[in-house]
């Protein structure tokens, strides 16, 4: 009975794993490190394992704040048909035409990146060590939702297709499974990027854009597929879970013709470009005299409070993207 209870815990919590993924997320920022310019690199190679373990915290902090939840995504499908021109892209022209209620109602990443942006822009303008580390983490974690096609989607766990459980797949088990045996992750470096407002909402039109063909080859593959071997049940740590298997999730990940892989890809290119933008629009400020600094007993009660509320077993508070 144990281990039964045990299965069917860790399968809901799996299904209702709106993300990229906690190893996703955490490859994204790990990698972007090595693209940026030995003057960032400095500092952002010595806490390399800060920012690959504190991607995830925007998503732990989902369980603990109801606001947190429109900040990963955006139902853009909302606002018309592609490239949904009715959608103002500043942030003062949307909320004099939707008001702000309604904005967050159906997300607002693309806008919160701006946000970030500029808190970790201001960051390294102060030298201020914890802020430059935790903004660039959380920003990283935004960037990469904005490049996940279902994240810019109404139907963004196929609950309205019959394709629960798409989300999940598509983020966490294809990157989980082929992405240290297939995927290539030598990118070339970080850019400025003169425009990122401009830059982010192109990723988030890109997303919209591929969310069909997510849901259609799904849909494809599952009349091909018998149950009994679409899905599977794997060991983790002794408990056994049911998840798409590996013959659907390789078929799965051909049939995109690479997108989830070209999408990581991007997502790292994007992160470390937007932090080399925030140093660079900060004066690029010498951040040799930082990189022994270590995060302050506040910080780390910080730390330890939300990792206390994820564990607490709690549900996600709000609208799941």
């Amino acid at each position: 009975m144990k281990r039964t209870l045990l299965f069917i815990a860790c399968f809901l919590y799996a299904a209702n794993c709106f993300c990229w993924g906690f190893y996703a997320h955490q490859k994204i920022n790990y990698y972007a490190v090595f693209l940026l310019p030995p003057e960032m690199m400095v500092l952002y190679k010595l806490n390399i394992a800060f920012l690959s373990e504190h991607a995830v915290d925007p998503d732990k902090r989902r369980y603990a704040l109801a606001d947190e939840g429109p900040l990963h995504y955006i139902d853009i499908d909302h606002y018309g048909q592609y490239p949904y021109a009715e959608l103002p892209h500043q942030w003062k022209d949307a909320v004099a035409k939707f008001g702000e209620d309604s904005l967050k109602r159906y997300g607002i990443v693309p806008w919160h990146i701006q946000t970030m942006l500029s808190r970790l822009t201001a960051a390294f303008k102060e030298k201020n060590f914890s802020g430059i580390m935790k903004n660039s983490a959380e920003l990283g974690h935004y960037i990469a939702d904005s490049h996940v096609p279902l994240h810019a989607n109404s139907n963004h766990n196929g609950q309205f297709t019959n394709q629960q459980g798409i989300h999940g797949f598509w983020e966490s088990r294809v990157p989980e499974l082929l992405a240290e045996k297939e995927f290539d992750f030598f990118i070339g470096k970080a850019r400025y990027i003169n425009n990122p407002g401009d830059y982010t909402w192109a990723r988030v039109l890109e997303s919209a854009r591929a969310s069909d063909a997510v849901l259609t080859v799904e849909r494809e593959l599952t009349k091909v597929f018998p149950p009994d071997q679409k899905y599977s049940f794997e060991d983790r740590n002794g408990i056994l879970i049911r998840q798409y298997s590996s013959a659907f999730t390789i078929a799965f990940n051909k049939k995109l013709d690479g997108m989830i892989e070209t999408r990581m890809r991007l997502s790292i290119a994007s992160t470390a470009s937007f932090w080399y933008t925030a140093w660079v629009n900060a004066g690029q400020p010498d951040l040799r005299g930082l990189s022994g600094q270590k995060f302050s007993e506040n910080d780390a009660k910080e730390f330890d409070a939300l990792n206390e509320k994820w564990k607490s077993g709690g549900s996600m508070i709000g609208k799941q993207e």
